[in-house]
């Protein structure tokens, strides 16, 4: 059985700083044990900005050995963990640029039944909802934000989803705490139109 993985999170900064170290001084397994303790958000952070399994897991890579190749530079004047996420929202952009992906839809655009079944569940639902409704409301979910911009689905995700306060944000999208405030303010306000424009759409406009 292998050892359990820490949160990111509960990690002493200590004991991942000395981690850092090892893996500067060319230790491979410590440079693994930074990879398996960061590796779910790294995926999870490229997977809702690029949504193909196939390019998740190519981006993904590239971000991890970029993060290797380049952590004699890391000068620990932020967490590691801020470091490597944004080397993983830089490396996605960088896909999307080399690819010149005309829109991130991969997904065809919701129809009337699934809007009215996004609409039930927001009405229905009350305390805790069941897994399998949960992650119906995900995938609608998920299918609006492919509406909007990826750098306004990425400060969206950080907040929302991953959990990152508005200073983390700025570290790993490079911005000012203030600019990221008022894009985030704006991608709302995007999503907000996003979500009208389906529901005119819906109601025959």
């Amino acid at each position: 059985m292998s050892e359990p993985v820490a949160s990111p999170r509960s990690e002493s900064p200590d004991a991942e700083a000395e981690l850092v170290r090892r893996s500067q001084a060319g230790e491979w397994e410590a440079f693994g044990q930074l990879v398996r303790r960061h590796q779910s958000r790294v995926f999870s952070i490229v997977r809702r900005l690029l949504r193909r399994r196939e390019d998740v897991e190519d981006v993904a890579q590239q971000a991890f050995a970029k993060a290797y190749f380049s952590l004699r530079r890391f000068d620990f004047r932020s967490a590691f963990g801020t470091w490597l996420y944004r080397i993983a929202v830089n490396e996605s952009y960088d896909w999307l640029r080399k690819k010149r992906v005309r829109r991130l839809v991969y997904e065809a655009d919701l129809n009337d039944d699934q809007l009215r079944r996004l609409e039930q569940i927001a009405e229905e639902e009350r305390g805790e909802p069941a897994p399998s409704r949960r992650a119906e409301a995900s995938d609608l979910v998920a299918r609006l934000l492919d509406r909007i911009s990826p750098q306004d689905r990425l400060l969206l995700i950080l907040k929302e989803v991953e959990g990152f306060s508005v200073e983390e944000i700025a570290e790993i999208t490079d911005m000012n705490p203030n600019t990221v405030k008022v894009r985030m303010f704006r991608a709302r306000e995007r999503l907000a139109k996003a979500l009208e424009r389906m529901g005119r759409r819906k109601g025959g406009a």
